[in-house]
């Protein structure tokens, strides 16, 4: 499996030659300066491509880390991806039973800790029921990491949004 990582980008490289697309394990979208990320995958990506260039437009440097690859896990380079970061928040669209978080938030916090990375990082869980996702939500999102970038703490990293409350 660690060796797929190679064959992977070699293929993305010839994938560019032929496309003029060019495809990593991720892609980095205005995360260059960013405090406050959110990594996610899929289609949820475009939405909070809208919400960053809203926040940017405030003066807030909200980025995004969209996963294009998730197995092998490219720890080591999401982990660098996310140093600089002040607070990062990690979506998923299913719950797990292990109790922890879902899959990409401890896939993703793993890779953080096994590489020395410490950045406050909670997990949203959302869509469930195949409810969509608005850019109101994902915003509300990053208005709860630049909390966390303020205090340095993520007092509860197991969190939803989008779900039904009783009243």
């Amino acid at each position: 499996m660690r060796n797929a990582k190679k064959v992977i980008l070699e293929v993305a490289e010839d994938f560019e030659k032929m496309t003029g697309r060019k495809y990593g394990f991720f892609e980095e979208y205005k995360t260059e300066d960013a405090e406050l990320v959110i990594v996610c995958m899929n289609s949820t990506a475009g939405t909070t491509k809208f919400v960053v260039d809203n926040l940017r437009e405030k003066g807030i440097k909200a980025g995004l880390l969209k996963i294009r690859m998730y197995r092998p896990f490219p720890a080591e380079e999401i982990a660098k991806a996310l140093s600089n970061a002040k607070a990062v928040a990690v979506l998923d669209k299913s719950d797990s039973l292990n109790g922890a978080g879902g899959a990409l938030f401890t896939d993703v916090t793993s890779a953080m800790f096994t590489n020395n990375i410490h950045v406050p990082t909670v997990n949203y869980v959302y869509g469930i029921g195949g409810r969509d996702t608005t850019a109101y939500e994902i915003e509300g999102v990053y208005n709860d990491l630049a909390e966390i970038a303020k205090t340095g703490k993520a007092e509860n990293p197991y969190r939803y949004f989008g779900v039904r409350r009783e009243k």
